[in-house]
Parts: structure tokens; C-alpha cells; sequence
């Protein structure tokens, strides 16, 4: 047999099944890897891949969620979200990286968040939506988000994996212009982006909602020595305000 890239590497048996998936998915044109192809590049026979991972499909999940985190991994220490304090801006960055992200990997893109389970969120799309909410929490602390944390977040992902699922299945050189305009509607609805130079607009009676949206973001970090009941009782009156 002759040595490949996963066997080059040596490692745990896991690690090579692992980069052995990886590569082949990558070299895969329709996402279609068998058991064993990836056996035959890992230097085992199968019964190792089911010990370790149960099945292929475990293997690629596996795969899918390594791949996922080193992303979220990369993301967290900056990526490519530019030099800025500013966390509207650093979400209109993460979203451009995720849509680039899924463009440049689209096997394990697809995988990630084409191929679900009804009512079984996986697990990447939960790790991006922290890192989403914690910039949205900051927003909140800046008065600047109209919407409750939680749903601002899970309307940014949804808008943000559907343009990216629809640029992989778009034929040709996908038109990123589209994305962008996307992103700007859905940040622009739920934030307020405002500078000195440029005040945003706001809607009628969502100032209200704002200050609401704020104060719970605050009450998350210190509850000014509420009770837990009133605490309780304050918070579902600032959700009411904030819808």
C-alpha cells in the first residue's frame, strides 16, 4: 500500500480516520465517500472505523464537527472580523466569513447544515449562535438592539445559513452582492446602527423596546440586589416591553 497524507501524519487511530474522511470529502464532488475508500487511506480495516466512530455517517459528523470548530476556534480569536470594537460591525463580518467559509467547503458545509434531523439542531450551529449572542449582548449593553438577544440571533442564523446553502447550490460564480444586501436588512432590523455622522432611522415605538432590550442585558450581568421573584417578575415585564 502505497503512504498517504493520513498515514504521513501518524497519530491515534481516530485522528487518521478522521483526516482520511476529511480529505476524501474534500476530494469528493458529491459528497459521496465510502467506508472502504476512507478504511483504505486511514491504514485500518472497518470493523476499527465502527469501534470508533459506530458508523460512516458517525465518522463524517465527527468529521463535519472538527472542521466546524476549527472555524469557531479561528473566529473567536478574530479571524478575519477586521481591526474594530464595534459588535454590529464585527457581525456583518462574521456573517461575510461564514458565507466564505461555507463557499470554500461546501462537502462539509453541506453536511453541517443541509443534512438535519427535525427537531435535532446540531451541534455547530449551536456553538456559532453563542458566539452570536455574545455580541449581541454587548449590543443590547449599548442600547443599539431592538429585538431580544435569543431572537436576534436566531433570525441572523437562519437568514445567514440559508444565503450561504443557496450560494453552494447557485451554478457558476455565485454573486456575493445579494448576501451583502441580505446581511444589511436583517442587522439593520434589529440593530441600531447609528453613528454621530449618520443617525439611524427608528421605527415608530421601538424606543421603548430598545431600553427594554437593554436593561435586560444589564439585569443578566448584575440584579441590583433584586430578589429572585423580582427579579423573575421584571424580567417578564422588560420580554413584554421588548416585543
Amino acid at each position: 500500500m502505497t503512504e498517504t497524507g493520513a498515514e504521513r501524519t501518524g497519530g491515534s487511530t481516530r485522528d487518521r480516520l478522521l483526516l482520511a474522511a476529511g480529505e476524501l470529502l474534500h476530494e469528493s464532488t458529491n459528497r459521496e465517500v465510502s467506508t472502504r475508500a476512507i478504511c483504505e487511506r486511514a491504514g485500518v480495516q472497518a470493523p476499527t472505523l465502527y469501534h470508533h466512530f459506530g458508523s460512516k455517517h458517525g465518522l463524517l459528523d465527527a468529521v463535519v464537527d472538527h472542521g466546524f470548530t476549527q472555524y469557531m476556534r479561528d473566529a473567536a480569536r478574530g479571524g478575519d472580523t477586521g481591526d474594530t470594537d464595534d459588535p454590529v460591525a464585527a457581525i456583518r463580518a462574521g456573517w461575510d466569513n461564514h458565507v466564505r467559509y461555507g463557499l470554500a467547503h461546501p462537502s462539509f458545509y453541506v453536511l453541517g447544515y443541509g443534512e438535519i434531523e427535525p427537531g435535532e439542531p446540531r451541534s455547530v450551529s449551536a456553538t456559532a449562535t453563542r458566539m452570536l449572542l455574545d455580541l449581541l449582548n454587548q449590543v443590547a449593553r449599548e442600547g443599539r438592539l431592538r429585538v431580544a438577544p435569543d431572537v436576534a440571533a436566531h433570525q441572523l442564523v437562519a437568514a445567514n445559513v440559508g444565503v450561504t446553502l443557496s450560494l453552494i447550490a447557485t451554478p457558476g460564480d455565485p454573486d456575493l452582492s445579494w448576501s451583502a444586501q441580505l446581511r444589511d436588512t436583517i442587522i439593520d432590523s434589529v440593530t441600531d446602527a447609528a453613528t454621530d455622522d449618520a443617525p439611524a432611522a427608528r421605527p415608530a415605538g421601538s424606543a421603548l423596546s430598545t431600553v427594554a432590550v437593554g436593561f435586560l442585558a444589564a439585569l443578566d450581568e448584575d440584579s441590583g440586589g433584586l430578589t429572585d421573584g423580582e427579579t423573575t417578575l421584571l424580567r417578564e415585564w422588560l420580554h413584554r416591553m421588548a416585543r
